[in-house]
């Protein structure tokens, strides 16, 4: 009966189970992306070799995550790293499409009556757990619930209309492909969500109330729709995510264009390979077998595409750095981070993995300080000695710049190993600022007496500090490369190195208090700054062992003394005056 259906009530209802729909899957994603974002990062650093692995470690990716915007994020942190090229990029963003239609096949299960259950289990799990890796398990099964709660609330509302004759001539007057891809993309920019849209088209679907046709038309629409997304997520983001938002404009828009025109054939290959229900007929055949078949045609969609564009993605690449070139290279300011980009925030795995490049950044700046450390004692101009001294000061910029950083991510929800990390990289931070301060504040300082009162070393004394401080060169190397390598046989080594590295200094120590009482009173300058040498070089070693110490994982309560583990064997080379 036309007159029967309460058009206000029966919006209000669709609208509230969309909102449903759309927080669910937001919260499911939300806690997906804190589980599995470590994992999903290291396995995309693993899979982009080939065009291929890259393709699946982007569908493999997208599919347990449910977000191909995360993919893309990702993506982005390794191009900016240098670890992945953009052409290597293209394969990635191809298979996250594959991996989005993971959620029509969810939807298309007539799993609705699990959503309270989740919704229960969900809830209770989060509240109670106190692992914050359960609490996550337990927000992605009520944000499960929640979208399959938001699906049937969306079907009851809808219900109605299959009785609905203005709107069924409607659903018949859609049958013109063109106008179904142009509705599907409008409401896809809209709500900001191709599986909202692709879940209405299954709701409307498993009501009748429209064919297979009409629906792949309103999926290829959401195809294109989500791009508005991408696009408007890549604004105020760096080129690299404009790029990749473009790749996947180019690589949508054409897919869609290659089917457009087949989508009655199409339809026809969907309803051979999903299962019939032959025993049905009219409207209730249409509700049972609609569903499942759309859900099939959109992964044949993407995955033909895939295919497809797979061949041709250095030619896709080319095309999209035709169209957003990339930026000319200008210089880096010193003092400013290269890699805290506030877009990574939301992704605690991927932000700490910017820290830890920055770090390793503020890693090569001490290492230059510690290696022009004793030359500028030896011999350095006073230019020398305030060049020095200047490249602390863009080590304490960047320092304060990684701990604000740090600041932000631990706002967030971390789980294990994250808050490890977290903890590690403030620590180490500070040692290296505190590194730098020593030279700074201790060499430095004693170089400028050295040119003031003209002092000097004695040669004898000069061989046996130039033994440890080529010593200290090595192990700031090794300790720099435990950090940023998450290297624990390399930190090892540096904490069982100090009994050696200590006796260096206490033979030295001993030299100079021998020497002192064969040596002239005028000589007491050249032994002070002899004795605060040897005592900065002590300092600087105490903090390279701090770090190490982060770099090594705690289990439980840390032994008193850890266990020695073996040397590398590859050292690096030393520095020369």
């Amino acid at each position: 009966m036309d007159g029967s259906i309460n058009f206000g009530v029966m919006l209000i209802n669709l609208a509230g189970g969309l909102a449903l729909f759309l927080y669910g899957m937001h919260k499911m994603t939300e806690a997906l992306k804190i589980v599995a974002g470590g994992s999903a990062k290291a396995m995309l650093g693993r899979l982009t070799t080939n065009r291929v692995s890259a393709a699946f470690a982007g569908a493999t990716i997208t599919a347990v995550i449910q977000s191909s915007s995360i993919t893309t994020v990702l993506v982005v942190g390794f191009i900016t790293a240098g670890l992945m090229t953009f052409q290597q990029s293209i394969g990635v963003i191809l298979g996250a499409n594959v991996g989005t239609t993971i959620t029509a096949q969810i939807i298309a299960f007539k799993v609705t009556k699990a959503a309270l259950f989740l919704i229960a289990a969900g809830f209770f799990t989060e509240i109670a757990a106190r692992n914050p890796r359960l609490k996550q398990f337990g927000a992605m099964s009520m944000g499960l619930g929640l979208l399959f709660f938001g699906m049937e609330l969306m079907s009851q509302a809808t219900a109605p209309l299959r009785d609905y004759a203005p709107f069924m001539t409607l659903m018949q007057e859609m049958r013109n492909p063109l106008l179904g891809v142009l509705i599907g993309t409008v409401f896809t920019a809209l709500v900001q969500s191709s599986s909202a849209t692709t879940g209405i088209v299954i709701v409307m679907a498993s009501q009748g109330l429209i064919t297979l046709e009409t629906g792949i038309a309103l999926v290829f629409g959401s195809n294109i729709g989500t791009c508005v997304t991408a696009w408007i997520s890549s604004i105020g983001k760096p080129r690299e995510a404009l790029q990749a938002a473009v790749a996947h404009i180019v690589f949508n828009v054409a897919g869609v264009l290659l089917f457009v025109g087949f989508i009655p054939q199409f339809a026809e290959l969907i309803r051979h390979l999903s299962p019939a229900s032959p025993e049905l007929a009219g409207i209730a055949q249409l509700a049972a077998e609609t569903p499942r078949q759309l859900a099939n045609a959109h992964t044949v969609f993407n995955v033909f595409n895939l295919l497809v564009f797979l061949g041709f993605t250095n030619t896709l690449a080319r095309v999209v750095l035709w169209i957003v070139p990339p930026p000319p290279p200008t210089p880096q300011p010193e003092t400013e981070p290269l890699y805290l980009d506030r877009m990574y925030l939301d992704q605690p795995a991927l932000a700490l993995d910017r820290v830890r490049l920055e770090l390793a950044r503020v890693g090569e700046k001490v290492l230059g300080m510690v290696k022009d450390s004793f030359p500028t004692l030896l011999v350095g101009s006073r230019e020398r000695v305030a060049s020095l001294q200047k490249r602390d000061e863009e080590i304490d910029a960047l320092t304060d710049a990684i701990l604000l950083y740090l600041r932000k991510i631990s706002t967030t929800n971390l789980v294990d190993p994250q808050p490890f990390y977290l903890q590690q990289y403030l620590g180490a931070a500070n040692d290296l600022e505190s590194i730098a301060d020593v030279i700074e504040t201790g060499i430095a300082t004693d170089s400028y007496k050295r040119l003031d009162q003209d002092l000097g070393i004695t040669e004898d004394t000069e061989d046996r500090l130039r033994d440890i401080y080529r010593e200290l060169y090595l192990i700031t190397q090794t300790t720099l490369e435990a950090l940023t390598e998450d290297n624990a046989e390399k930190a090892q080594a540096v904490i069982d190195a100090k009994p050696h590295f200590i006796g260096l200094i206490e033979r030295a120590r001993g030299h100079l208090y021998a020497q002192l009482r064969n040596q002239e009173a005028k000589h007491l300058g050249d032994f002070k700054i002899e004795t605060s040498t040897l005592e900065n070089f002590r300092r600087i070693h105490n903090l390279l062992r701090a770090i190490c110490k982060r770099v090594l994982k705690p289990v439980a309560p840390p032994p008193p003394s850890p266990e020695p583990e073996t040397t590398p064997d590859n050292t690096p080379n030393t520095p020369s005056s």
